[in-house]
């Protein structure tokens, strides 16, 4: 009985780490994906789709996902999951709190002027730090690519694919949200950042926008 009791003690624990690992995987596919059904989300991560089902009624009844129905042809409405506002306390949000008491902060001692020279600044620091990592860089997509690694690394869980002459630059995540809300010119700097570090022969614009309600962020990079 005590090996008995030994063996169950030691495998608990990797039960656990194996059941957070899936879970983790399954809000990031959601985060980068958006809605998607039991069956693709199974065969992504190489679960059963009613293996999927009981791991998505569990996030459900934590509040963390959603599912609603769309019609498919003539056959049984498909359930589509998605992440629910609740769940985005589980991705990095870069100190938002203290970034927009920060933001009120700046224009209530100095005024919108001052508040302007704060993020001209960020955008100064980003600029640079940004062309570091693009110097050498030596096409458009070598460039995107590079600033989707960047970005990442800043919480985005940004990605780029080539979309046949253009890239996309995508943002799943905004780790500064409630700042953006609070000072929209936040969003207008990146913009003009990522346009000033990929080059002068090179537009970007905006497709989708987190702040107009969309589920991400994305970017047309075309080479002029």
């Amino acid at each position: 009985m005590a090996r008995e009791k030994r063996a169950k003690s030691t495998t608990a624990p990797a039960m656990a780490g194996e059941a957070g690992k899936t879970r983790s995987a399954i809000l990031d596919r959601l985060k980068r994906e958006g809605a998607l059904s039991a069956g693709d989300l199974g065969a992504a991560l190489n679960l059963t789709a009613m293996a999927m089902r009981l791991q998505l009624y569990e996030l459900e009844k934590e509040g963390l996902v959603a599912a609603r129905s769309e019609a498919a042809g003539r056959g049984r409405p498909t359930k589509l999951w998605s992440l629910t506002d609740d769940a985005a306390r589980l991705f990095p949000d870069a100190h938002q709190g203290l970034a927009v008491e920060m933001i009120r902060s700046v224009e209530a001692l100095f005024g919108a002027a001052g508040l302007k020279k704060l993020i001209d600044r960020h955008g100064d620091v980003q600029r640079k730090a940004y062309g570091e990592r693009l110097s050498g860089a030596k096409t458009l997509g070598e460039k995107v690519k590079r600033l989707a690694a960047m970005r990442s690394e800043e919480g985005y869980m940004a990605d780029a694919t080539k979309d046949g002459r253009d890239w996309i630059l995508v943002e799943n995540h905004c780790p500064i949200c409630s700042a953006a809300k609070e000072c929209t010119r936040l969003c207008a700097n990146e913009l003009a950042v990522f346009s000033d570090v990929l080059g002068e022969d090179v537009s970007v614009t905006r497709e989708e926008h987190i702040l107009a309600g969309a589920r991400r962020c994305a970017y047309r990079v075309r080479g002029r």
